[in-house]
């Protein structure tokens, strides 16, 4: 290579012009015939040996000198032209795999960098990693760092190998991970340690960058909390279920569950338009021939301003009449089933089979349940589609709906009316408040102070459906703030695995020119309790420290954080 073609290389550009040119000893020069070396001088007495690999092509026809030459080395780069897609996707698919497995067992630390300026066919060149107008010839900002993820190498952009991103950029970098090896040789060689100077300005000690430890999430406790309503939560409960024959009473339920589930208690339970008695859709007839009818209103139907037990308020009973002898015989099994979500059809058979001991009355009885809740069998009748359309969804259909509502949060001015059946079971604050001998046991209405209504509504939305989906990475912070007054653990991890990957979906030019604070997002991580979104920012930062360390608020930071 002549002198004019060296200085357009990456490493040559940071060395400058006192690199010498040639193998720094004999016996590297008999191994390593391929590979061009020159040798310069860092930190004032620091000798750099550069082993530059001429083509790719070299992995596939000198293998053996190859992985030699990696094993000597104590920083790796690797480079690539944005410009050349194809070589970029040579490298991606053919080499990356080879030296995977390699890369981690030697733990080097891989810098890889892409130099060029991405094309645009209406304009001058362009470095911003979002423009898609080049995507066909060039390789895109998001691929360049899925191979560093990878590789598990850092990933730096250059535009031009001027002295600005040579000089202060890639060299920032790559002396950072010099000052790593130096200390990692010093360790291993303690004899020829150097007398510690008293005066000397000696870098911070730094560990190698790690990856981002994960965010775990608990698995959905909402069957479960719906299962202990049913069974603990008689306090809350408005439906009472009677036997046709004697008039024994079978056990309590709650309208706003049962109605959300099935159309046939929505039918049976709402109003004096809808009070007449349904009509299921089972085959089964009575012997005089009439239609035969699982459940009808009790004489009188519903009372309102039932008691209550002592310091609660009074509310409507609805009584139902349990006609269908099955039913009656396994109404516990069909309300469990309905209340864990209406879709474990074969944990429902499995009890009516142990409960009936009869092939035939389970068969009559699943179908009269389908009728019930309004899902007739049919050709898609699959265990995965019942539970897509069902399981943690069967309660959606409430969510800030005034349907059978017992409460109404107002927040902000704006009226959020809600369910005490579904808030105790899904949130032990909730259970607690109005459970307890506090003000809101006994009052309709309940004032929320210190949050704002687009951030406890999300909060309700979790409560009725499980899921939490925030718009940005200031809602799921609002959320998590809420999520931790109320004490609902996994949509506090939810929404930290929310800011997590919003924020790391960011490309590094959108993260240094953003509004958003990660250092106040650390802090007040911190302050809520968010232990695994305070340790994942710590990462991120440090991983992210050249653009951070520019940034006014990184002052903010405690002497603790820096020194991690």
């Amino acid at each position: 290579m002549g002198q004019g073609q060296l200085q357009g290389g990456l490493l040559w550009s940071y060395l400058g012009h006192g690199a010498l040119v040639g193998p720094c000893d004999l016996e590297s020069s008999l191994h390593n015939p391929a590979f061009m070396e020159y040798t310069s001088r860092v930190f004032g007495d620091v000798t750099v040996v550069v082993r530059d690999c001429p083509s790719w092509d070299l992995l596939d026809s000198d293998w053996a000198s190859v992985r030699k030459v990696l094993e000597q080395a104590d920083i790796l780069v690797i480079k690539y032209s944005v410009t050349d897609k194809l070589a970029f996707q040579q490298v991606r698919n053919g080499y990356a795999p080879r030296l995977r497995p390699l890369l981690r067992h030697w733990g080097v630390p891989v810098i890889l960098v892409a130099v060029g300026a991405r094309l645009n066919d209406e304009g001058p060149p362009c470095t911003c990693p979002l423009c898609a107008s080049d995507w066909s010839s060039c390789v895109p900002h998001s691929e360049g760092l899925q191979l560093s993820r990878d590789l598990g190498a850092t990933y730096l952009e250059l535009p031009s190998l001027n002295h600005v991103f040579v000089g202060r950029y890639f060299g920032s970098v790559l002396e950072y991970f010099m000052i790593q090896c130096l200390k990692h040789k010093a360790k291993e060689r303690p004899e020829k340690r150097r007398g510690n100077k008293v005066n000397e300005l000696r870098p911070p000690h730094l560990e190698q960058p790690a990856r981002l430890p994960p965010i775990r999430v608990e698995e959905s406790s909402f069957s479960q909390d719906m299962q202990w309503l049913l069974e603990r939560g008689v306090q809350f409960a408005d439906v009472a279920f009677y036997a046709g024959d004697s008039g024994k009473e079978l056990g309590w339920a709650h309208a706003a569950v049962l109605c959300a589930v099935s159309p046939y208690f929505r039918q049976l339970l709402l109003g004096p338009k809808n009070r007449e008695r349904p009509q299921s859709r089972c085959v089964c007839r009575e012997r005089d021939g009439g239609p035969h009818s699982l459940l009808s209103t009790w004489d009188g139907g519903i009372i309102d301003d039932m008691p209550r037990s002592e310091g609660h308020l009074t509310g409507r009973l609805s009584r139902l009449v349990v006609k269908d002898p099955l039913l009656c015989m396994c109404l516990w099994e069909t309300l469990m089933f309905i209340y864990r979500g209406a879709w474990e059809w074969d944990h429902l058979q499995e009890a009516l089979e142990e409960k009936l001991k009869n092939s035939l009355a389970v068969a009559q009885l699943m179908e009269r349940i389908r009728s019930l809740i309004g899902r007739d069998r049919g050709p898609r009748d699959t265990p995965s589609a019942r539970a897509a359309q069902l399981g943690p969804q069967t309660l959606v259909n409430l969510f800030n709906s005034p349907l059978y509502s017992d409460v109404i949060f107002m927040v902000q001015g704006s009226v959020l009316p809600a369910h005490r059946a579904v808030l105790v079971a899904r949130c032990d604050v909730m259970a607690a408040m109005f459970s307890g001998k506090y003000a809101e046991a006994r009052s309709r209405v309940v004032p929320i102070h210190g949050v704002s209504s687009d951030t406890f509504l999300s909060f309700l939305e979790y409560l009725y459906t499980d899921s939490c989906c925030p718009a940005s990475v200031l809602q799921a912070m609002a959320v998590l703030v809420c999520a931790e007054m109320y004490q609902v653990k996994r949509l506090q991890h939810l929404c930290e695995v929310c800011v997590c990957a919003y924020l790391q979906s960011m490309p590094s030019r959108e993260l240094s020119s953003t509004g958003i604070s990660v250092i106040r997002l650390l802090r007040r991580a911190k302050c809520h309790n968010a232990e695994q979104l305070y340790v994942w920012l710590l990462h991120f930062i440090a991983n992210n420290y050249l653009i951070f360390s520019h940034k006014p608020d990184f002052l903010e930071l405690s002497g603790q954080c820096v020194d991690f």
